[in-house]
Protein backbone atom coordinates (compact mmCIF):
# COMPACT_ATOMS: atom_id res chain seq x y z
CA UNK A 1 0.00 0.00 0.00
CA UNK A 2 1.26 3.47 -0.76
CA UNK A 3 2.28 5.95 1.90
CA UNK A 4 -0.22 8.59 2.99
CA UNK A 5 0.36 12.24 2.07
CA UNK A 6 -1.49 14.74 4.25
CA UNK A 7 -2.79 17.11 1.59
CA UNK A 8 -3.36 19.90 4.14
CA UNK A 9 0.24 19.78 5.33
CA UNK A 10 2.03 19.15 2.02
CA UNK A 11 3.68 22.28 0.58
CA UNK A 12 4.41 20.78 -2.85
CA UNK A 13 8.17 21.17 -2.58
CA UNK A 14 8.78 17.94 -4.56
CA UNK A 15 11.50 16.71 -2.17
CA UNK A 16 9.74 13.35 -1.92
CA UNK A 17 9.32 13.06 -5.69
CA UNK A 18 13.06 13.24 -6.30
CA UNK A 19 13.81 10.93 -3.37
CA UNK A 20 11.52 8.05 -4.37
CA UNK A 21 13.57 5.20 -5.90
CA UNK A 22 10.60 3.81 -7.86
CA UNK A 23 9.07 7.13 -8.97
CA UNK A 24 5.84 6.39 -7.10
CA UNK A 25 5.29 9.99 -6.01
CA UNK A 26 4.11 12.84 -8.18
CA UNK A 27 2.61 16.29 -7.81
CA UNK A 28 -1.14 16.43 -8.47
CA UNK A 29 -3.17 19.22 -10.08
CA UNK A 30 -3.51 20.91 -6.68
CA UNK A 31 0.28 21.18 -6.37
CA UNK A 32 0.46 18.52 -3.66
CA UNK A 33 2.32 15.20 -3.57
CA UNK A 34 0.48 11.93 -4.02
CA UNK A 35 1.65 8.32 -4.00
CA UNK A 36 0.72 5.70 -6.57
CA UNK A 37 0.34 1.96 -6.16
CA UNK A 38 3.96 1.63 -7.36
CA UNK A 39 5.02 2.60 -3.81
CA UNK A 40 7.19 -0.09 -2.21
CA UNK A 41 6.95 1.32 1.35
CA UNK A 42 10.69 1.95 1.60
CA UNK A 43 10.16 5.11 3.68
CA UNK A 44 12.67 7.29 1.81
CA UNK A 45 10.05 9.96 1.19
CA UNK A 46 9.00 10.11 4.82
CA UNK A 47 12.39 11.34 6.00
CA UNK A 48 12.78 13.69 3.03
CA UNK A 49 9.60 15.67 3.75
CA UNK A 50 10.48 18.98 5.48
CA UNK A 51 6.95 19.42 6.87
CA UNK A 52 6.34 15.79 7.91
CA UNK A 53 3.32 15.45 5.58
CA UNK A 54 4.05 11.81 4.67
CA UNK A 55 3.37 8.80 6.86
CA UNK A 56 3.05 5.04 6.60
CA UNK A 57 -0.39 3.44 6.61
Amino acid sequence: MPVIVDQDTCIGCEACVSTCPVEALSINDDGKAEASDACIDCGACISSCPVEAISEQ
